[in-house]
């Protein structure tokens, strides 16, 4: 099974941050990465993420200054580790069968 990287950049999106991780991580394709950064959010993201991190072995947690959404995510394309890569923006979720899906195309 090929690994999949999931990169989530994190700005300011405490209200729909756990629904987000809470859907990478029910992934039916288990084999995945999850790599949020933390751009600099002045909410309580950075402390969402890393207590999922502490949850799930599966999460990497990246803390930076503010730069934007392009910084973020080429942050995390500079550490994942996948054969492929999911873009996913903080404040959406996606279904639980995603990645096998687009895997198995």
């Amino acid at each position: 099974m090929d690994l999949v990287s999931i990169v989530i950049p994190v700005y300011k999106v405490e209200e729909y941050l756990e629904r987000c991780i809470a859907s990478t991580v029910g992934q039916t394709y288990q084999n995945i990465e999850i790599i949020l950064i933390d751009d600099g959010s002045p909410d309580r993201c950075p402390e969402i993420c890393d207590a999922w991190a502490r949850k799930d072995s599966r999460i990497t947690v990246v803390h930076q200054a503010n730069g934007g959404v392009s910084s973020a995510r080429n942050a995390g394309l500079k550490i994942s580790s996948g054969s492929y890569v999911l873009q996913l923006d903080s404040d959406d979720y996606i279904a639980p069968n995603t990645v096998a899906t687009l895997v198995s195309v």
